[in-house]
């Protein structure tokens, strides 16, 4: 596993949630089945989130980069985005993931960035391109998330 890392972070998101006492860098990393597989978020913001994940360690018996690796990092990047969008009184929960593997890539870092496709109240969805070093696309995948509310007893 590669060094710490800390995401960047815009500076209003920052201070929301540091009034809360929350680490936000600690609160929107890729978990601990991204840790295992290195994942890195670079950047993160409602609108683009940004994440890397080497294809060693993450590939298929035939060498190849694993689909269901592809998976994992869009729907963490796109989880970070959707959690960011609703806001410290919401989780994002995936309801769906869909991935077209568009290309076999076998070494190197692969870069993942989500956007939105739909920001509302209840649900948000984004589409995360991954490319290679080349820039060559490996996969595009499509994630909504439900967003729940953190405290369901507060609901009128």
């Amino acid at each position: 596993m590669g060094e710490q890392h800390s995401p960047k972070f815009p500076q209003e998101i920052i201070d929301e949630y540091a009034a809360l006492g929350i680490d936000l860098p600690a609160l929107f990393s890729a978990g601990h089945l991204g840790e295992r597989m290195d994942i890195r978020v670079l950047e993160a913001a409602p609108d683009r989130v940004v994440g890397t994940m080497p294809v060693e360690g993450n590939t298929q018996p035939y060498g190849l980069l694993h689909g269901g690796a592809s998976a994992v990092l869009a729907e963490t990047l796109g989880s970070v985005g959707a959690m960011l969008h609703g806001g410290i009184d919401k989780i994002a929960v995936g309801v769906d993931l869909n991935c077209t593997h568009h290309r076999g890539i076998r070494s190197g870092l692969v870069t993942g960035v989500a956007t939105p496709v739909h920001r509302g109240r209840s649900t948000a969805t984004y589409e995360i391109v991954i490319t290679d070093e080349d820039g060559k696309r490996v996969c595009t995948a499509r994630l909504t998330c439900l967003l729940r509310d953190t405290n369901p007893q507060q609901q009128g």
